[in-house]
């Protein structure tokens, strides 16, 4: 009897390793899990880099009219410029090790649930920094000399629960925006879950006769003020005295942080990418996510922090 010609799917092109697509899945599943549990992504300035350690963010000051007497000549008018430099970190990385016997006896995809916990922990790293970034923004003094520095609102000792004071700090901060000069678009607010869930148990910020969007059936608010509301855990809360020293802080009193989207910036050297690799002497095989990236501060007049006291 002849033998079957079987269709190896992990192929490409009929040739190669019969893995080789197969392996895609994994780095696919890292990706969307990545995308879906990463809020800060979208909402800051993302740079991407070739080669180096840092990248360099120009800044310009801004330049002032002047009235014209007749027969004076003109000179000029000197404009101020700064630079923020964004280093990039240290390679982050999460790692899992699959047995080949353990995932002989499982009786359920164990690779699939293992990468998208690799996604979730990267996901949840970047997030973290980005956030503990925005804060420090907050508290920064200006780039350019004369241009104002970030800002804090002292919400009230219940700002995190208390629906009146968070539309109160909500309103505050679009009025400290637009003092600042700072466009309406992409402003966002970032709270934790009992400070979403108040504000959208307020019926005041979410009743549609008055232009409230979301609604208490739906458990949600969507903006106040023209600033968008977004849920998220990574909100600091607490003294970070460890890890990179660009991210420590005390963020004890922070109850929300409230960004225009260039307040913050991401230097990315390497994208996020996936790597497998089969361990003979250990019998097991080895699935690691890994990207590297540095964050920092790009404009603090672009950050407000709202706090408890």
């Amino acid at each position: 009897m002849a033998d079957l010609s079987v269709s190896r799917i992990g192929q490409v092109n009929l040739a190669g390793d019969v893995d080789a697509l197969n392996l895609k899945i994994f780095s696919g599943e890292v990706l969307t899990a990545f995308n879906m549990n990463c809020v800060y992504q979208d909402k800051h300035l993302i740079r991407e880099i070739a080669s180096g350690k840092s990248a360099q963010f120009p800044a310009t000051g801004r330049i002032t009219a002047a009235y014209h007497t007749p027969g004076t000549q003109l000179v000029g008018t000197p404009i101020a410029h700064n630079e923020r430099v964004i280093t990039i970190d240290d390679l982050l990385l999460a790692n899992v090790m699959i047995a080949d016997i353990d995932e002989a006896k499982s009786h359920y995809d164990v690779r699939s649930e293992y990468t998208k916990q690799l996604g979730e922990a990267l996901a949840l790293a970047f997030d973290t920094n980005v956030a503990r970034t925005a804060v420090l923004a907050a508290r920064a003094s200006a780039t350019i000399t004369g241009e104002p520095g970030g800002s804090v609102i002292v919400g009230g000792a219940n700002v995190r629960t208390d629906g009146n004071l968070i539309k109160a700090a909500l309103f505050a901060a679009a009025q400290k925006f637009d003092e600042n000069n700072i466009v309406d678009s992409d402003r966002n607010a970032f709270v934790k879950p009992v400070t979403f869930y108040a504000a959208a148990a307020n019926t005041d910020l979410v009743n549609k006769d008055w232009g409230g969007k979301g609604g208490i059936a739906e458990g949600k608010i969507e903006s106040l003020a023209g600033i968008n509301i977004v849920k998220s855990n990574n909100v600091p809360n607490s003294n970070v005295a460890t890890g990179p020293a660009k991210y420590q802080g005390n963020f004890a009193n922070t109850a929300m942080s409230i960004f225009h989207r260039s307040a913050v910036g991401t230097c990315r050297l390497m994208s996020l990418s996936m790597q497998s690799e089969y361990l003979t002497l250990w019998q097991a095989t080895a699935l690691v996510a890994r990207f590297a990236v540095g964050h920092g501060i790009l404009r603090p007049e672009c950050a407000i922090e709202v706090v408890t006291a």
